[in-house]
């Protein structure tokens, strides 16, 4: 899909008045989420090799030019500029998979005023999707303490594009795999299914649905038990485990779609294990999230794998991120950069071009953050690298896996409070002498120049 119109009426009007008025001029952007959701303790970075492979990609076609001249807004002079438009600035980012914090700058966008501003509305649709989708499916993986957790997402997700994304996100954030079989051929994931109700309810009898199935796939078999009653469904489970064995191949599990979880997979495991068969796994799946098997799991559950489907893949708790794309310095006529921000209320930002810096104790668990001025000499590691120079791509992109684990071992360093699904835990984020004493000198100088 051509992504080149994938922005806002106004970025465009904008860039007309910039042609005319500021040509010439530079600017600095940060995109950053304002404040966290409700339960939400950290997020995960998600998004950034979408958008990279978008910077490279970034052009306006023929057909694109001829839409936007029939709409009789834009100068011939304008047109001609997107002819030959590229983006040639610099971008810094945190990479995918890092945690991070509210106010904290993911994307910072330098580059003239006209390119960073042709860039917003794309940056800010896929890294508010992807972040979200990965903050969620992490506290997933948190609640499920270890067991395999899949996405079984795509029939309630947001478009075919969400479709496909929100697989990857929660594979990065810590999912074993998706059913999305594109997702699985894009992002080399692991793809996992069982079978539908419609299955079993298409044979006379649910027995016979399980034997052909089982016959179908005798390696892979996985039987959805709770079509009619789910105490029978366990019990033709358990016949066909028992046939399967027989012939030198094993059941490899059951799924509870829906029912009392606890109860049922308690009675379940005891009926498997009593036949010899506690090597079958219990898959559960039916509106779970990090809240529902964290009860699962308090009440006993014996569950092994979880399937989670709309909760996660629409972050049904927390639908949107406030994410945010705002100016924090712009050059004047002799080039020079000053730094500005807004001053509206509630909505105030942080001048200047920034930087964040992780500090860690000897042990090597994360203590704090403290966003500082990017020239800054702060002990602590930058999370912001550069990612493009001068419109290049110069950032090797990780493979999935490595982010994966990236993300496993991120976490791992940071308290154990912060991880809790129902945590008040707050992460400390300190804005450093520097980047405070510019923000009140600056809101000073930009209340009196109003």
């Amino acid at each position: 899909m051509q992504t080149c119109l994938l922005l806002d009426l106004y970025e465009l009007t904008m860039a007309q008045s910039y042609l005319i008025y500021k040509r010439n001029a530079f600017a600095t952007f940060d995109l950053f989420v304002r404040g966290l959701p409700e339960n939400r303790t950290y997020l995960v970075a998600c998004g950034l090799e979408d958008a990279l492979n978008y910077i490279k990609g970034l052009r306006f076609s023929r057909e694109d030019l001829e839409y936007l001249k029939r709409q009789k807004i834009f100068s011939a002079d304008f047109l001609n500029y997107l002819m030959r438009f590229r983006f040639k600035g610099d971008i810094w980012a945190i990479p995918e998979g890092t945690i991070f914090f509210a106010n904290e700058p993911i994307i910072r966008v330098t580059a003239s005023i006209i390119e960073a501003q042709i860039i917003e509305s794309f940056l800010l649709n896929t890294i508010n999707l992807q972040t979200m989708i990965a903050s969620k499916a992490s506290r997933v993986v948190q609640a499920a303490k270890a067991r395999g957790v899949y996405d079984f997402s795509l029939r309630r997700t947001h478009g075919a594009s969400a479709g496909i994304k929100v697989p990857r996100a929660s594979f990065l954030a810590g999912f074993s795999g998706t059913s999305c079989v594109l997702a699985g051929k894009l992002y080399k994931i692991p793809i996992t299914g069982t079978m539908a109700h419609s299955y079993v309810m298409s044979f006379k009898h649910e027995l016979d649905s399980f034997l052909a199935y089982s016959n179908t796939f005798p390696a892979r078999t996985i039987l959805l038990v709770d079509t009619y009653d789910t105490k029978k469904g366990i019990e033709n489970a358990i016949r066909i485990g028992l046939y399967l064995k027989a012939i030198k191949y094993r059941l490899r599990g059951i799924r509870l779609d829906s029912g009392d979880i606890a109860v049922l997979s308690k009675l379940a495991r005891r009926q498997l294990d009593r036949a010899g068969l506690d090597y079958v796994k219990i898959f559960a799946s039916g509106n779970l999230d990090e809240f529902r098997i964290k009860e699962l799991l308090a009440k006993g559950a014996q569950v092994d794998n979880f399937g989670v489907g709309t909760n996660m893949g629409t972050s049904v708790d927390a639908p949107s991120l406030d994410v945010i794309y705002k100016i924090s310095e712009v050059s004047n006529e002799n080039g020079d950069f000053l730094p500005t921000m807004k001053l509206s209320k509630g909505k105030v930002n942080y001048p200047g071009r920034k930087q964040v810096f992780r500090i860690q104790d000897k042990r090597g668990r994360f203590t704090k953050d403290i966003l500082g001025l990017e020239k800054e000499k702060i002990k602590g590691k930058p999370l912001l690298i550069k990612v493009v120079e001068e419109g290049r791509v110069i950032y090797r992109l990780p493979s999935l896996e490595k982010i994966r684990i990236s993300v496993k071992n991120n976490l791992s360093k940071f308290p154990e409070a912060m991880r809790e699904i129902y945590s008040r835990y707050e992460y400390p984020v300190i804005i450093s002498p520097q980047l405070k004493k510019l923000r009140r000198t600056l809101a000073s100088q930009l209340e009196k120049r109003q």
